[in-house]
């Protein structure tokens, strides 16, 4: 692609908002949603694996990717209405995995519990995890003091000079393979970009705020009774900060009543190293077929 060439998906209106998303193969619908400051791109070597069994879509984050900025700061009820609000512009009515990477699987598991006659499944990879997730203090002053930083990053002309080169050092660093696939110029265009720079800041400066209002809707919202797998990247080192994610994740896991498997040798960004166990995972979850009433 070149750098002038159009993005590769569609452009949806969703909650007023155009955002890029893209539905490809055929079959019971997947959701595939990447983690904090993620796009598209980074389930590409996932796609060809269940195209050919489901159709798969994947969207882009206000702000990320290709997708317009947002007006409002992300929330855990927020982003499960954008995933809804994504497949009801698809037209997609019955119910569907979804993929949930590092941030996006608190995402995941929010769409579960706010909308369980719309869910078939979970598949949670190397999903974060918050064991002291509380409110925490100032949201609001902190909200506006990342949208301050956001515009200043974008100002100093920051995400230009530095954006594509931090993008490609956190992939290196998050993978076992200490590679990024995503093309140069796609890099490039994501990640040069100011509006990108900001969404990145803003989904930071809340991710504490979407744990722990997701903690607060494990209190009163249950789950549906769907198979929920949690996948957990392990580089196979056995040292004692894996040995310590490994156990926070298999614990959160047996909370959630989910099928748990450590996936190895994997860095964080688990589709980029095992995409084959990330489509097993999805294949496996039975097909459900029901219709909305």
């Amino acid at each position: 692609m070149s750098g002038t060439a159009r993005p590769p998906g569609r452009m949806l209106r969703v909650g007023g908002i155009p955002l890029h998303v893209l539905c490809e193969g055929s079959g019971p619908v997947c959701v595939l949603s990447p983690g904090l400051g993620m796009a598209w791109f980074d389930w590409d070597p996932v796609v060809p694996l269940l195209a050919p069994y489901r159709t798969v879509v994947r969207f882009d984050r206000p702000g990320l990717g290709f997708s317009a900025p947002a007006t409002e700061p992300p929330t855990a009820a927020g982003e499960a209405a954008r995933i809804a609000g994504v497949l009801d512009a698809l037209g997609l009515a019955t119910p569907v995995t979804v993929v949930g990477h590092s941030l996006a699987g608190l995402h995941a598991e929010a769409f579960a519990r706010l909308h369980p006659e719309r869910t078939a499944g979970l598949v949670l990879v190397d999903s974060s995890v918050e064991e002291d997730a509380r409110p925490v203090a100032a949201r609001e002053l902190r909200t506006a003091a990342a949208r301050l930083r956001g515009l200043a990053i974008g100002a100093a002309g920051l995400p230009h000079a530095l954006g594509p080169a931090l993008r490609r050092l956190t992939a290196r660093s998050a993978s076992v393979r200490r590679r990024d696939p995503v093309p140069a110029d796609l890099v490039r265009r994501v990640y040069g970009s100011s509006r990108v720079a900001r969404a990145v800041v803003m989904e930071n400066a809340r991710y504490r705020d979407v744990a722990a209002e997701l903690e607060d809707l494990r209190t009163h919202r249950g789950l549906p009774p769907v198979p929920i797998t949690f996948l957990a990247a392990s580089t196979g080192s056995d040292s004692g900060p894996e040995r310590r994610w490994l156990h926070r994740q298999r614990a959160l896991a047996a909370r959630l009543d989910a099928r748990f498997e450590a996936v190895a040798p994997a860095g964080h960004l688990l589709m980029h190293d095992r995409p084959q166990s990330v489509a097993a995972a999805v294949l496996a979850t039975p097909y459900v077929h029901r219709l909305r009433g």
